[in-house]
């Protein structure tokens, strides 16, 4: 490798090891190069285009010291492999490293999905009416297939405990927050208190995602979601935490709900909540009036898991940014707890 080809490597990646890797687990025409993908919090996902035009996706942990049991390089392989052919769209795997070796970190590399990563209102706002209102509701029907699959038939029925889910969300995000913050936020254990006194019953389990909404996803030109990326929270348990973040996140235009800036979902010609709401409780036979508590919650888990980003971005373990611009994570944790006291209090 040339010194110049070396100064155009990001950061997290060996490109001689991983070029070797992949030649070793997939037809490449060398040299590689490396792209780091921008928008991403957590792990780190980068492009991979080789001399014949090919392209392909890499999966990595953040730099620098990240938490136990999280960036899980294997599961995340093993989630995706395991649900192609069920109905719902995901990448397909090229293999996995799942160890130090080669690459400092482990990774996996899945083929690169053609598409569009709808971030915010201004993006969605590029495509025609017709597809603005079919990735809406292209989103719910996904969700509501990912929902249906039946866990053991796939393979993923060890995946994680299928029973009392929330109650170990409560106590997974409460110990990660206390071990990711340096401020206090007693906000934090307020709702925490009123959410685990309040637990609705399961019903039943399945694959809960624990990040969708639509810039987790990449849309096809004409509004229909390709695939659904982003798995690193995934396990099993209660299906609808999975829509009362997604519900979180569509927020409501002229609201305050659009401090969660930029929100795709708010671009004009995108169909309401209860719109789609009922996309999915037409596909579903769950009970789903305890809806609320499942937003309470999402507001409560977004704000333990963006004080973590926002701790990751003030250590550098996730590359240099702007002060201001890691400041705007701070207040979003401090904004979300305000909506999670107010929707908690109000079960």
């Amino acid at each position: 490798m040339t010194d110049d080809t070396a100064a155009r490597v990001p950061a997290g990646i060996d490109a001689d090891a991983v070029s070797a890797w992949m030649a070793a687990h997939t037809e490449v025409a060398p040299p590689l190069q490396f792209t780091l993908i921008a928008g991403g919090h957590s792990n780190l996902t980068f492009r991979v285009d080789d001399a014949a035009g090919r392209r392909w996706a890499l999966r990595r942990p953040p730099l620098g010291q990240v938490l136990a049991t999280a960036h899980d390089m294997g599961r995340e392989h093993r989630i995706i492999s395991a649900l192609a052919g069920s109905g719902v769209p995901v990448p397909a795997t090229v293999g996995l490293s799942p160890d130090d070796a080669v690459n400092g970190a482990p990774f996996y590399v899945m083929a690169f999905v053609d598409g569009t990563v709808v971030r915010d209102a201004a993006t969605a706002e590029t495509f025609p009416a017709e597809a603005r209102s079919r990735m809406a509701h292209d989103l719910l029907e996904v969700l509501a297939r990912l929902h249906a699959v039946d866990v053991d038939a796939v393979g993923l029925g060890d995946l994680g405990r299928k029973a009392d889910y929330i109650p170990r969300q409560l106590k997974r995000w409460s110990t990660q927050f206390a071990q990711s913050t340096d401020r206090d936020l007693p906000a934090v254990e307020r709702v925490h208190d009123i959410l685990a006194a309040r637990i609705p019953e399961q019903q039943g389990a399945g694959i809960v995602h624990g990040d969708y909404r639509l810039d987790n996803c990449m849309v096809g030109p004409d509004g229909s979601i390709a695939a659904v990326l982003d798995w690193e929270l995934c396990t099993l348990g209660d299906v609808l935490a999975d829509l009362g973040s997604l519900q979180m996140y569509w927020g409501v235009r002229g609201s305050e709900q659009q401090a969660l800036q930029g929100t795709p979902t708010l671009a004009e010609g995108v169909p309401s909540w209860d719109e789609v709401f009922a996309t999915y409780a037409a596909r579903s036979d769950r009970d789903l009036s305890a809806l609320p508590y499942y937003v309470a919650f999402a507001y409560w888990r977004g704000a333990c898991i963006i004080e973590g980003v926002y701790n990751r971005y003030k250590r550098r373990a996730m590359g240099d940014k702007a002060p201001a611009d890691v400041e705007v994570f701070g207040r979003q944790v401090e904004w979300l707890l305000e909506q999670a006291v107010a929707h908690a209090e109000a079960l």
